[in-house]
């Protein structure tokens, strides 16, 4: 996804530390083999190695990373292309809170693709995940503090400009193209070789990390596009893995552009759902499908055009809501799940200001920090080819019947991606990535009912797939869960303590939190 968007909703989440369970004899899981037929990865043009250095200093400080242990691995660009360019991915050890640390440690896989993973260390660190065990954490290549790094400010810019302009609008289009077209020329003039980014190069450079630093065994923690890429790495690197657990997944084996259409609609149902089965929810706000679909048929034939101070004040700002701006500010959790019955309430009756203040924000972009030029490589190598533009159409509507053809043109959170990668122009990948990851590692899968970016039905089948697994649906909860619930993270603790019986049953208990109820 372009916006790493989950911050705005961890933060103001309650956040509890894991509960304190050590490994115990019975909890040793002996190293997994390649399964018969596995293809091996490819070798690489010259060795990979760590190289100790000074850990990151961003804007806003980071006090794990105070005590934190740093430096790159170096690993070839391109591991098909004999004497490939060496890049850079910056890794950051986090030593344990506990005395007594457990042998094997935690890598982190993060979400985007594209989002700076350092940024994600004080959810991780609060989360308890350093509790019992080093954290390390690896930036996938071209990420922030990566050398290169894929940054695209010119899509930062699109982005500022973005608010003031329809979703779907053939401005904003030709707009959007012209930031990929200057991105991707200033990358490839400074000897970038795009096609080099993609998963199963992310799960080469982990699989080369564990072994640059001598672990034996580590147990591997990834969410949204981060459960992707460990999924691969599993699939294609088991060795070492001791444990895995992945939140929020989008399966690699299934992941195309056309499929984030159902993605949506599950999350967006279940948010419906829970209200109707509150009373009070459902006696204020008695037919949210209706209320949507209508507000998005009419935002699209009468877009509001309004002056909006961001969200973190400022100037306002010329600011355009549409049924297509309108339907991705769902997706992105703004306003959050409990308050968008509420927010849908008030824009019915003329008061968009909650829409309107979460388009706003858009304003005010991290210029430089958001790798797009990732984004763009896994998005149009793995996840477009196959499928087109009509496809993209054809599931929006068997998704969303009756709503505007412009709304369900452009699918969520990437719109306008089919003309981008054909600028991006990357080989297609998808036969060699949408494979199903079948394994007898230990794992648990985690999702939340209320994610509409990857559907939590969608982590029945992964389970499937890991003969020792457990796999846990924590109601209530959007995108990223382990920082958004207590009980997920309890139940984490347990499973690296005792990967194959860990304690899931507080989940048993869980409800969705009481709406948002304003006054009619």
């Amino acid at each position: 996804m372009r916006q790493h968007s989950i911050h705005a909703v961890a933060a103001v989440a309650a956040m509890a530390c894991m509960a304190a369970l050590g490994p115990t004899r019975s909890s040793a899981v002996p190293p997994p083999v390649r399964p018969a037929g596995q293809p091996s990865p490819v070798a690489p043009s010259a060795p990979s190695r760590f190289v100790p250095g000074p850990c990151p200093k961003p804007p806003e400080p980071i006090e794990a990373l105070s005590g934190a242990r740093c430096g790159f691995l170096e690993v070839p660009e391109n591991r098909s292309h004999t004497g490939s360019r060496t890049i850079k991915l910056a890794v950051a050890r986090i030593p344990a809170v506990s005395a007594k640390p457990a042998a094997d440690p935690v890598v982190f896989m993060a979400g985007g693709p594209g989002g700076d993973t350092f940024d994600d260390i004080p959810f991780l660190v609060d989360s308890g995940l350093n509790k019992d065990r080093e954290l390390i954490i690896m930036a996938q290549r071209g990420n922030l503090y990566d050398r290169p790094n894929l940054a695209c400010p010119e899509i930062d810019r699109f982005n500022e400009q973005a608010v003031g302009l329809g979703y779907d609008a053939k401005q904003a289009e030709q707009l959007f193209l012209k930031a990929v077209k200057d991105c991707r020329g200033r990358l490839t003039a400074d000897g970038t070789d795009l096609s080099a980014y993609n998963t199963t190069a992310n799960a080469a450079d982990f699989a080369d990390l564990r072994k640059a630093l001598g672990i034996a065994q580590w147990n591997v923690y990834g969410y949204s596009y981060g459960s992707n890429l460990a999924l691969t790495y599993l699939r294609l690197h088991p060795e070492g893995i001791r444990a895995m657990a992945v939140d929020s997944i989008p399966p690699p084996q299934v992941v195309t552009l056309p499929w984030t259409w159902g993605s949506t609609a599950e999350g967006i149902d279940n948010i419906f759902d829970a209200c109707a089965a509150q009373p009070a929810c459902k006696d204020r706000y008695p037919d949210l499908p209706q209320l949507l679909a209508e507000q998005v048929r009419k935002l699209e034939a009468h877009p509001l055009t309004l002056n909006v101070p961001p969200s973190g004040g400022g100037k306002p700002v010329k600011t355009v809501l549409d049924g297509g701006a309108l339907l991705n500010l769902i997706v992105a959790f703004t306003p959050r799940p409990k308050d968008l019955p509420a927010a849908l309430d008030e824009l019915s009756r003329g008061n968009p200001e909650r829409f309107a203040k979460a388009r706003a924000a858009g304003s005010v972009q991290k210029v430089g920090e958001f790798a797009h030029g990732l984004t763009e490589s896994v998005a149009c190598s793995e996840w477009a080819p196959g499928y087109s533009e009509a496809d993209v159409l054809k599931a929006g509507r068997k998704t969303f019947p009756g709503w505007p053809d412009t709304v369900l043109a452009q699918v969520p959170q990437l719109p306008f991606q089919y003309p981008a990668c054909r600028i991006w122009n990357v080989p297609d990948r998808a036969a060699v990535q949408r494979v199903a990851t079948v394994s007898s590692v230990p794992a648990l899968v985690i999702s939340g009912t209320f994610d509409v970016k990857t559907g939590a039905s969608w982590a029945e089948g992964v389970a499937r797939n890991l003969s020792h697994s457990t796999a846990i649906r924590v109601p209530g909860i959007g995108h990223w869960v382990v920082p958004q619930s207590p009980c997920a993270q309890s139940v984490l603790a347990s499973f690296l303590a005792r990967p194959t019986a860990p304690d899931t049953a507080c989940v048993d208990d869980l409800e969705p939190g009481p709406f948002t109820i304003i006054p009619k």
